[in-house]
């Protein structure tokens, strides 16, 4: 079984990156979430960022797909579900980052604060990815 994840890569007008602190796990990440059935990944991105964070996007370039074996999580179901995650760059077009039912905190951090925070390894990745300016999708 596979679950897909839609995320945001979300730069402000000085360079900064957009993060979220979660309330289920103390580290900093992405906004983004899982995909609702019937729900496009752009409809996710939204979606996610909204909830996570009060920002109003508009969605962009697609920066990479990503999976690893080793993402496997259990929903209470008695399946195993295999991640695999949509990485997109999106435009912040209203609203301002704050805290929501989903998460602690978010804000916009340089590279240079990002290196010293609580960062999910995997979405240090993304944003590296974003940072590249490859003229196409990664896929990881």
């Amino acid at each position: 079984m596979f679950t897909i994840g839609a995320f945001a890569v979300i730069f402000d007008d000085a360079g900064r990156v957009l993060l979220c602190h979660r309330r289920d796990i103390d580290m900093w990440n992405l906004p983004g979430g899982g995909m609702e059935s019937g729900e496009l990944p752009t409809e996710a991105v939204i979606r996610e960022v909204t909830e996570e964070t009060g920002l109003d996007v508009i969605v962009g370039r697609l920066i990479g797909v990503y999976g690893d074996p080793d993402w496997v999580v259990d929903y209470g179901d008695g399946k195993h579900h295999q991640i695999v995650a949509l990485c997109l760059e999106a435009e912040r077009e209203g609203g301002e980052p704050g805290p929501s039912g989903e998460t602690l905190a978010s804000g916009f951090f340089s590279i240079g604060e990002i290196a010293g925070m609580d960062v999910m390894e995997h979405h240090r990745e993304r944003i590296a990815d974003a940072l590249a300016g490859a003229p196409g999708a990664f896929i990881r």
